[in-house]
């Protein structure tokens, strides 16, 4: 009996790929580091363990270059380059912690820290005290943006004085997340803001309320309304707070929910960046919906 042949046969294995994931070998800060072929170098900074500063970049959005904080010094570059959207090459040497980079880092600290309010950006305090930056160096003539607080609704408030245009929350509300487009930078230089269109209230804009772009904002310029209540009453305390994962209960999708209770109350809800489902994600439901918990 003779065995079957052509393109359709179970011996014929001309047809069959094998995925074979490449890999780049480069130099960080003199240690040897080999991620896939495709990766940012600030993935391989993470692979080489070393912890570097970002602002514009979430794991869950893409990278648009905006606040250049996470700079480093390539070898044979004239520019230090942003190593949350350069590509990681073959052979590159990369310096994190050189002097030309904790100046350029710091300089960028000082001048947001000049301009806006970063009371409430807990990692950028943090950066600022490692690497020494002062902003009061340029003196009480820096021009601040110093505007009302916006609540036009129940769900989330915009505090302008906090916001360092990093653009997460219009990458959140566009191609990334929600495909809405209901916000945009507006303005040119000092004056540039995160607006809706034409400066429209929020209720009459194109906003859905799905909340994604007071997800990924680091600085606490768009916030939960039950959170700026509570620290307007003072009453805000992050530190007791607990944190319980579980299902959305609105629909069969299956997104995962962050629980934030805070004396047996639920106070805002996030939810996992790594999430299969969500990416960090939600609708209005999901992020807002949550006060029949309490009911009666």
């Amino acid at each position: 009996m003779t065995a079957p042949s052509g393109p359709n046969s179970a011996t014929d294995t001309s047809n069959t790929l094998t995925a074979v994931e490449t890999k780049v070998t480069l130099k960080i800060d003199g240690q040897e580091v080999e991620v896939a072929s495709g990766a940012s170098v600030l993935d391989a900074c993470t692979a080489a363990g070393i912890e570097t500063p970002t602002l514009c970049y979430a794991e869950n959005l893409t990278p648009v270059n905006a606040c250049r904080v996470c700079v480093v010094e390539q070898s044979g570059s004239r520019t230090l380059v942003p190593s949350c959207s350069r590509q990681a090459e073959d052979g590159m040497e990369i310096q994190t912690d050189s002097e030309r980079v904790r100046h350029s880092r710091k300089m960028v600290l000082e001048f947001l820290g000049s301009g806006v309010d970063l009371s409430q950006a807990d990692p950028l305090a943090r950066w600022s005290e490692q690497y020494e930056a002062d902003p009061s160096r340029y003196g009480t003539e820096a021009e601040k943006i110093e505007e009302p607080v916006r609540v036009q609704d129940e769900l989330y408030i915009r505090d302008y004085d906090k916001c360092v245009l990093c653009y997460k929350c219009v990458e959140a509300c566009g191609d990334d997340a929600q495909h809405t487009f209901a916000i945009a930078v507006a303005g040119r230089g000092f004056g540039a803001r995160i607006s809706t269109e034409f400066d429209t209230e929020l209720p009459d804009s194109a906003c859905v309320y799905c909340g994604n772009c007071v997800a990924v904002c680091p600085t606490n310029a768009l916030q939960f309304k039950t959170e700026f209540d509570l620290r307007k009453a003072d009453n805000w305390r992050a530190d007791e707070q607990t944190v319980t994962q579980t299902v959305c209960s609105y629909c069969g999708v299956g997104c995962n929910l962050e629980l934030h209770v805070q004396d047996e109350t639920i106070v805002k809800v996030t939810s996992p960046n790594d999430h299969s489902v969500t990416s960090g994600h939600l609708c209005i439901k999901g992020r807002f919906g949550w006060q029949y918990v309490h009911g009666e």
